[in-house]
């Protein structure tokens, strides 16, 4: 892939988001595809798994990003999600994706984002107080996989 065709993946990707089109984001993993954040670590058809529920959960959801790289391959994308977590709590999450694409698909997707600061605005008192805490950060991916039908993380 050269530049601009990652370029255009990335924006099919995170446009196929921003519509909340889980089903779009899952065909564009490869078989063997992995995904990692501060969350989930996942594989293969667990991924669109994972944004599919996700995307049909979405309350009041909205994004914005900016692709601040994009190489043959490889792309950069800075993304700003705005949401209600849990129907109630607002959330804006700042998040850091490096994608791996081959044959015009992902097969290494890594999002970063402050999980204490995450924890703060989705689960309120309790995530203000325990979300530098790797314990709590273990209990809210198990609780997360379980929620959605998915591996956990830890």
């Amino acid at each position: 892939m050269n530049s601009e065709e990652t370029r255009s993946t990335l924006m099919h990707f995170y446009d196929s988001l921003a519509r909340r089109d889980g089903e779009a984001m899952a065909a564009m993993y490869a078989p063997n595809a992995q995904f990692e954040d501060p969350i989930f670590r996942l594989n293969g058809t667990d991924i669109g798994k994972m944004w599919i529920a996700l995307t049909r959960r979405a309350r009041d959801f909205s994004i914005a990003y900016t692709i601040a790289q994009a190489a043959a391959g490889h792309g950069t994308v800075e993304l700003t999600a705005h949401y209600l977590y849990g129907g109630r709590h607002p959330v804006t999450n700042v998040i850091l994706s490096e994608l791996d694409l081959e044959n015009g698909l992902i097969v290494r997707h890594r999002d970063q984002f402050d999980f204490p600061r995450w924890a703060a605005q989705a689960l309120g008192a309790p995530g203000r107080l325990l979300g530098r805490f790797q314990f709590f950060q273990r209990m809210i991916c198990r609780k997360a996989a379980r929620t959605l039908g998915l591996p956990a993380k830890y």
